[in-house]
């Protein structure tokens, strides 16, 4: 074979000239420093091309690709260059549940599910979910940290949310399978351990067009079955129940009416089931099917979406929540709400989680429930998550604020295994004891409870790694890109500047009319709050901007930073004399009261001479019948 030259052409071939966008690649790629790859293994899910080392157009996006190195396939990078998805499609199967109920018939059933520490999915799914909500939650998940990014920091879901949400063990043996079920095992495993004939199970695989039976099959089959009926058929029942419940709840797949048989097999031997690590197994899913909806071709969204709707409700309680006010702290976090589907649209919730504030998040939400479930030590693992095939990052160091602490920059997250190495990884889970975070790694508590303090230093890295701002300014609701680029740079610190911008904005929305919704009002107030109330120490401290130039040119509208995250102001620190109390003494121009006596009498003033008095008001009888009569005189 001929050589090849460094143009990548063959010796023997006529050379031709580059075209432009070519030339305009190269130039790009000599440009862009080259993004260091410390982990020698790439996860198949994060391949990303490497000639777009840099995602062009987007300049809150992130500037270290270091972390976040697939974003140039995520939705978020997409609806920033203007390109939009509707909201997924959900998959939830909190109704069906409620079609195959346990009731006194069924004792014997609901004795072994309950041994297997299942039981509470049985009443804590919300039959609805909010697809606007769930869906701009998805847009802010990143597959690399698998955390939810935010416009102050990084949040995400933990084993701690999980054991206290859904009452679920979240320690024990690590869910695995040694290969993907083909259907002629999914077809014996039916027969032997549900009961079923071949003709049956081939019939119903078929169907499915997969190694899976239908929801419906199983009810149908399997929900008649009552204490009265033999042994057999009552073990074959409680598995196919076991089967119904984590394929409507835990392993929810986008199918939207099957479950996978390979799940089948965790429920062979029924008195091991409560040794299995299920919130776990639970959490590394829902992790996957987020990463998956990060994609803008993905329209579907599975998973447990009670856990994640019940963690938003958990975290939010002043934008989503609903509570219901007849709850107890001894059942599931995910019986204190009252799902709701909420009236908002998709473009709303993405513009007010671009302005959510750091004060608006309840860090620590369970303190309440801290009685009847303690912080579990598994939830400090760090480590990797295991459920079948499927293997997903956990770092609870990242979201240090959520368990009380002081949030630091975190290390660079690691890439997870391979799913076939499930020894090692098993191996790993067993002794998650020796891979929690030590005290020194958890540093130091918050001054106040709840209040998500950071180091000063972390604003500024997360803005370099991280996408905060997912809607691009000049697509929101209420404002023109021709009435946002007139606005001021944003970079000046200067007293009139901020004036001058905060005025700005404030005719903007004014001339925008009454049409407008009240979100657009009450962002663009807290953002003039924002510039007017905005100091130089505070901007240095969360963000690092380039200086601004000796004459304020007019910028881009997608660089303007709109409605960012206002600095959070802790109370001063308390102290032991109470502050002394002033009361200052009455102006002079106000005259002293009174002596005591009796009031003097009320003088009410006649009314102008040309002011008529208010005519007697007529009876209205008496009116209708005048004008019968003098109806009736015309008449004759």
């Amino acid at each position: 074979m001929p050589p090849r030259t460094r143009g990548g052409y063959t010796s023997d071939a006529p050379r031709r000239r580059p075209t432009g966008s070519e030339r305009r690649r190269r130039v790009h790629l000599r440009e862009v420093d080259p993004v260091p790859d410390l982990d020698p293994v790439e996860h198949p899910q994060h391949d990303r091309d490497e000639t777009e080392e840099v995602f062009e157009g987007a300049p809150r996006g992130p500037i270290d690709r270091s972390i976040l190195r697939s974003f140039h396939k995520h939705v978020a990078a997409k609806i920033w260059l203007g390109e939009d998805r509707a909201p997924l499609k959900l998959v939830n199967h909190g109704a069906k549940l409620q079609l195959w109920e346990l009731d006194m018939e069924r004792s014997r059933i609901y004795e072994t599910v309950h041994r297997s520490g299942l039981a509470p999915l049985t009443s804590c799914s919300h039959r609805v979910a909010s697809r606007p909500m769930l869906s701009a939650f998805c847009e802010r998940w990143q597959p690399e940290t698998t955390t939810f990014h935010m416009p102050f920091g990084e949040m995400t879901i933990t084993l701690d949310d999980v054991a206290s949400i859904l009452h679920i063990p979240v320690t024990g043996s690590m869910i695995s399978f040694p290969q993907p079920l083909r259907v002629d095992d999914a077809n014996a495993l039916l027969v032997e351990l549900l009961g079923t004939t071949d003709v049956e199970a081939s019939r119903e695989t078929e169907q499915c067009r997969s190694p899976s039976v239908r929801l419906l099959w199983l009810r149908d089959h399997f929900s008649t079955i009552t204490d009265a009926s033999s042994d057999d058929d009552i073990m074959f029942a409680t598995r196919a129940f076991l089967l119904h419940l984590v394929g409507c709840t835990l392993f929810a797949d986008k199918s939207a009416t099957s479950v996978a048989v390979v799940y089948l097999e965790l429920f062979r031997d029924l008195s091991m089931v409560g040794s299995y690590a299920w919130g776990a197994a639970c959490l590394a899913y829902l992790y996957r099917q987020l990463t998956t909806a990060t994609r803008f071709e993905v329209r579907q969204l599975g998973g447990y979406l009670t856990l994640l709707q019940a963690w938003i409700y958990e975290h939010f309680p002043e934008m989503f929540s609903s509570p219901d006010m007849s709850y107890t702290e001894s059942r599931p976090r995910a019986l204190r709400w009252r799902p709701h589907v909420i009236p908002d649209s998709l473009q709303s919730v993405r513009e007010r989680l671009d302005r959510l504030q750091i004060s608006e998040v309840c860090w620590e939400p369970y303190v309440d429930h801290r009685a009847e479930h303690p912080l579990p030590d598994i939830a400090w693992y760090s480590g990797c998550l295991k459920c079948g095939q499927v293997v997903e990052p956990y770092h609870p160091e990242r979201v240090l604020r959520q368990f009380g602490y002081i949030q630091t920059i975190p290390p660079r997250p690691f890439t997870p295994p391979r799913p076939d190495r499930s020894i090692l990884l098993e191996q790993y889970w067993e002794r998650w004891t020796d891979h929690v975070l030590t005290d020194q790694s958890r540093g130091r508590r918050c001054h106040y409870s709840g209040s998500g303090e950071s180091v000063p230093e972390y604003m500024a890295w997360y803005d370099r790694i991280s996408h905060r701002i997912v809607q691009p300014p000049q697509l929101r609701s209420g404002f023109t890109t021709d009435a946002r680029s007139s606005l001021p740079s944003h970079a000046a610190s200067t007293s009139d500047t901020r004036a001058a911008r905060a005025l700005t904005l404030l005719r903007l929305v004014i001339s925008g009319g009454r049409e407008q919704s009240v979100d657009v009002f009450w962002g663009a107030l807290n953002e003039a709050h924002g510039i007017l109330a905005g100091s130089d120490e505070t901007s240095a401290s969360h963000s690092t901007p380039s200086p601004a130039p000796a004459s304020h040119s007019t910028p881009s509208p997608a660089t303007l930073p709109f409605f960012s995250p206002a600095t959070f102001v802790y109370p001063p620190a308390a102290s032991d004399d109470p502050p002394p109390l002033i009361v200052p003494p009455p102006p002079a121009s106000v005259a002293p009261p009174a002596a005591s006596g009796p009031p003097p009498p009320l003088i009410v003033p006649p009314p102008p001479a040309s002011v008529a008095p208010p005519a007697p008001a007529l009876d209205s009888t008496a009116s209708t019948t005048v004008y019968v009569r003098a109806k009736r005189k015309k008449k004759t």
